[in-house]
């Protein structure tokens, strides 16, 4: 606490000596305290005159506030002396008893008025589905142009939302070419390799495409299976449509003659989603069941893993054949999936749009830089002059 000093007269401001002594005026006053004390206590009688301030302060302060107390704690009004511990009691919350006539309405559903902003949250989350993931399977082997065809699908797939696993099969052994080109295409994608020899298959995808089947039945991946040759071409809405797909999905696919000199259609004829022909442009393959190319079709993974969902009377693997002609791969394969066309789901509705393109662009034997890197530097033939 900071003492409380009073100002003294200039009688009683002291001076100080060099040595530190202490001398005071030659008043009266001052002539009498030599008197009746010594030179050494006077000075301490002084100090004590001084302090006697500060304790004047805090008297008057304790005396106004024992005053003010007193003024708070007296009361000026009338109490109820009656204080019973009923007053200090919870107040009732419950409401009031409605009592319901026979005429009046029934009420069926009784909702607060205030809705915070999460339960609104959690109620568009429930009402939005997730979405369907997709199962594209592509074949692919080292040559030429795979480096073009795997780049140009991945970017396509990296388009397409989420979830979507992108399944790579090659034969034999996994090459470190592609694998360096998955890893860069930033789609989730899984690396799996057929032992099956396809020298003495024309259809050199046929084991390739088991092999992914196989991964899928035992991992009971869920989704929409896909066949997409990496030498093809696609439109990102071909793969938003699959997810619209319940059990089997069909729509028509455009190609290029083997001699690249006619563009044809080939695959369903629809109303709206529903399957009512086909259509085809080579009389070799109206022997078919179905007319659609490998890549014009998709259906739900379920069908290899759970048999008894799909009601199929006989659980052997869906597999394709290596026996069959060129030509048939498609068709013996879906006899597997479903019984007829009442079983499929033409897309998009009216099956009136082309969404990927067989174009046979794929060039055998062509030699070319391993990754297309060059060992040393190309030859110059134009010189600058």
């Amino acid at each position: 606490m900071a003492s409380i000093r009073r100002t003294l007269s200039p009688a009683f401001h002291g001076r100080s000596t060099q040595n530190g002594a202490a001398v005071f005026s030659s008043s009266p006053s001052n002539k009498l305290l030599h008197k009746h004390f010594p030179s050494s206590t006077s000075s301490t009688l002084l100090n004590l005159v001084y302090r006697r301030g500060w304790r004047r302060s805090f008297r008057r302060c304790l005396f106004f506030f024992l005053i003010g107390l007193l003024f708070g704690i007296t009361p000026f009004g009338q109490m109820d002396a009656d204080i019973r511990p009923r007053d200090f009691s919870s107040p009732d919350l419950r409401p009031p008893h409605v009592h319901l006539q026979s005429d009046d309405p029934i009420v069926s559903y009784v909702a607060l008025g205030v809705n915070t902003q999460l339960e609104q949250h959690n109620e568009v989350t429930d009402s939005i589905e997730p979405l369907k993931q997709l199962i594209v399977v592509t074949p692919t082997y080292n040559r030429g142009f795979q480096v073009y065809f795997l780049n140009r699908l991945g970017q396509v797939l990296r388009l397409v939302k989420p979830p979507l696993v992108w399944i790579v099969v090659e034969e034999k052994t996994v090459s470190l070419e592609t694998a360096r080109i998955l890893r860069k295409t930033g789609v989730m994608y899984r690396h799996v390799v057929s032992t099956r020899n396809s020298s003495d298959v024309k259809d050199r995808g046929v084991h390739q495409r088991n092999a992914a089947l196989e991964h899928i039945e035992r991992h009971k991946l869920d989704g929409i299976v896909f066949f997409a040759d990496d030498d093809n071409v696609y439109t990102p809405e071909l793969f938003e449509s699959l997810r619209t797909i319940s059990r089997f999905g069909t729509w028509p696919v455009a190609m290029l003659e083997q001699n690249k000199n006619k563009a044809i259609v080939e695959g369903p004829v629809c109303n709206a989603s529903r399957v009512i022909g086909w259509h085809t442009n080579e009389k070799s393959k109206r022997l078919r069941r179905f007319h659609v190319d490998m890549s014009g079709f998709a259906f739900n993974s379920t069908i290899l893993w759970d048999p008894k969902r799909w009601g199929r009377p006989f659980s052997n693997p869906i597999r394709q054949l290596d026996t069959v002609k060129e030509g048939f791969q498609e068709t013996t394969f879906i006899e597997q999936v479903v019984e007829d066309e009442s079983q499929m789901e033409g897309l998009p509705p009216g099956c009136s749009k082309v969404m990927n393109w067989h174009l046979h662009l794929d060039i055998g034997n062509v030699v070319y830089p391993k990754g297309w890197l060059f060992e040393k530097n190309l030859e110059v033939t134009l010189p600058i002059k």
